[in-house]
């Protein structure tokens, strides 16, 4: 008598998150990954009118939004984090829920994301996260930043010369790309220098992701 293997559906989101976590090895509490399944239930819920994410199956959102953004968890220590055009909150939510001890700004000049990320922000009950409706090159805030972090905004020259005045002192870039970015990394303005460049397997996608870390030369 064989048994039946359980399918992916099977398992649930939140199962796959599980899984997930385990092989990034990053592990969550069950409030965290609770958290992070209500946020994909807000994101689908406001996608349907808003178009936040080209993405709309939640199973894929489990590997193509919430385990892509938490690879980045061992690579971003403590302090106060910018997610620089986070339009539907990624990387920023993820990050703010599974790493309580650091503040992310969720930055966005789009009106109705911002609208969105202040209801994620509430609905999540994010002590840890504010959100800023503003252009990256217009925004002074008073402190500036340890992290700033961002998942599709530009190339590497561009995010640099965007959040250079927004960066702390011996603060760091953290740019999310597919394929290794050699050209890209070429292209930084002189001042700044690539620290590290991580090669990020993430749990049910294919396509290559690496995390490129920038610091002032």
């Amino acid at each position: 008598m064989t048994t039946a293997v359980a399918r992916p559906a099977q398992l649930g989101l939140e199962g796959l998150l599980e899984k997930g976590l385990e092989k990034l090895g990053v592990p969550l509490g069950r409030d965290a990954m609770s958290r992070l399944i209500e946020y994909l239930a807000l994101l689908e819920k406001w996608n349907r009118v808003y178009n936040l994410t080209a993405i709309r199956d939640a199973e894929r959102m489990v590997s193509g939004h919430l385990l892509d953004c938490l690879a980045l968890v061992p690579h971003i220590s403590d302090g106060r984090v910018l997610d620089v055009g986070s339009g539907a909150g990624l990387p920023g939510i993820p990050l703010a829920v599974a790493k309580p001890g650091i503040h992310v700004s969720l930055l966005d000049s789009s009106h109705k994301k911002a609208a969105f990320l202040k209801q994620a922000v509430a609905e999540l009950r994010l002590r840890n996260a504010d959100v800023v409706c503003e252009r990256v090159e217009s925004w002074h805030p008073v402190e500036k930043f340890d992290w700033i972090v961002s998942r599709a905004l530009a190339e590497l020259a561009g995010f640099a010369a965007l959040t250079e005045h927004l960066l702390a002192p011996g603060g760091v870039l953290a740019a999310m790309k597919g394929v290794y970015p050699f050209e890209e990394i070429e292209r930084l303005p002189p001042n700044f220098r690539a620290r590290e460049v991580h090669r990020l397997a993430i749990p049910g996608l294919e396509s290559e992701r690496h995390l490129v870390l920038i610091e002032r030369a």
